[in-house]
């Protein structure tokens, strides 16, 4: 069978594990539950869009980074950078594997009022605690180091140019779901339908072919989709499709070195992208749940907010022509902007991998790893994940990550 090939009717009729979502969460689950040496079970995933055309994975911007203002959200980008960088090693040292790197041209965060300078000051802290290279930047050191900067407005700015960055997500990807199969993980075309409980668990899934499949685990791994998954189990969860837009461009005068992720006040994010070529993204100021298959293009976005920022903050990038244009989904969770992880409270092997709110492909590898320890061995046994449970949901205790884009 191809290393990519998906079936479309499962070889069994029940697994040990059911995974629904065969995207970049899906597929690190799959894959580091397949690869635990005290793992000896069946693994399933489904997906409706084998293609994933349709998926956030398929609409990212691929970046990582250290800057956020929780610990453990430092911890896990980390790992998952550690894991970028040594993926060979991580797999096993197949030779087949790529060497991969960090385009470290790091993430520079601009704040233009007194309470955005405090915001990021009080992440510096929480950062430099974890080893990150993060530094505070003066408007002045900021114009001196990058001087195509307009500063005159900024109270403060906040960079970290190692582990920052773009990477290859699709070559990681790719060789997730090429190992998976070669341990066993059956990836099937197919879209779940209902999820069927039985005394006090989750018993089976029903697909839409008709075929009824029993389960032992279940793992909610379907991004923009997962309140729709969750309902079908009768749980709700605070997690909603909201719509990210992304423009590369070319300007007529590039900048003479590499741009940083730049994280405008304004709320428009820009980077470097190819040698002389720049991608931006922003969403509406309204930022209304969406239908997750609403691709749809707001143009008016671009010419009444992102330029104008764009010019604003780099005055180069008056004149810029854009070369292409799409819209993704973040997966947003409006409880707290923190991913949703571990099993429900009550139905105990319902498991969650959702609400990453845009982080969820940089969080992949320390995400993966841990429901596949949470599904082994009962407890994790690297990064403690237990803030990012259900259970703060249902008892109103937000685990706040302020540093969102």
């Amino acid at each position: 069978m191809p290393p990519n090939s998906y079936v479309s009717a499962p070889a069994h009729s029940a697994y040990d594990v059911v995974i629904i979502g065969g995207a970049m969460m899906g597929a690190a689950a799959a894959w580091f539950t397949a690869s635990d040496p005290d793992f000896d079970g069946r693994i399933l995933v489904i997906d409706r869009d084998p293609s994933y055309a349709k998926s956030s994975t398929a609409h990212t911007n691929s970046c990582i980074r250290q800057q956020f203002s929780s610990a453990l959200n430092v911890r896990i980008s980390q790992f998952g950078a550690d894991f970028i960088q040594n993926l060979r090693r991580h797999m096993g040292g197949d030779p087949r594997v790529p060497q991969l790197t960090i385009q470290n041209y790091g993430y520079m965060y601009l704040a233009d009022t007194d309470a955005g300078a405090d915001v990021l000051r009080a992440s510096y802290a929480v950062q430099r605690a974890e080893g990150t290279q993060t530094r505070l930047m003066t408007p002045d050191e900021v114009a001196a180091e990058y001087p195509f900067y307009a500063t005159d407005d900024l109270t403060l700015g906040s960079i970290n140019t190692k582990d920052e960055g773009y990477w290859d997500y699709m070559a990681v990807f790719d060789w997730w779901r090429r190992s998976a199969r070669a341990r066993g993980v059956e990836f099937l075309a197919g879209e779940v339908v209902a999820i069927n409980r039985a005394d006090g668990r989750v018993a089976s899934v029903t697909l839409a072919s008709g075929d009824v499949v029993s389960c032992g685990q279940l793992i909610n791994a379907s991004g923009p989709r997962a309140a729709r998954t969750a309902a079908m189990a009768g749980i709700n969860i605070p997690v909603e499709p909201r719509k990210r837009y992304t423009w590369t461009f070319s300007a007529a005068q590039p900048l003479n070195r590499e741009l940083p992720l730049t994280v405008d006040p304004s709320g428009v994010h820009i980077r470097q992208d190819g040698r002389d070529t720049y991608m931006a993204g922003a969403h509406s100021q309204i930022d209304p749940a969406v239908d997750p298959d609403d691709f749809d293009m707001d143009h008016d976005i671009w010419m009444d907010h992102v330029w104008p920022a764009i010019a604003a903050r780099i005055p180069q990038f008056e004149a810029i022509r854009v070369l292409h244009e799409w819209a993704g989904h973040y997966a947003m969770n409006t409880f707290d902007q923190n991913a949703i992880c571990g099993p429900h409270p009550e139905l105990s092997n319902f498991l969650f991998l959702n609400g990453f709110s845009g982080h969820g492909l940089q969080q992949s590898p320390a995400m993966g790893r841990g429901t596949a320890e949470w599904l082994v061995h009962g407890q994790y046994r690297t990064l403690d994940l237990t803030p990012f449970h259900f259970s703060r949901i249902a008892a109103g205790t937000p685990f706040v990550e302020t540093a969102i884009i």
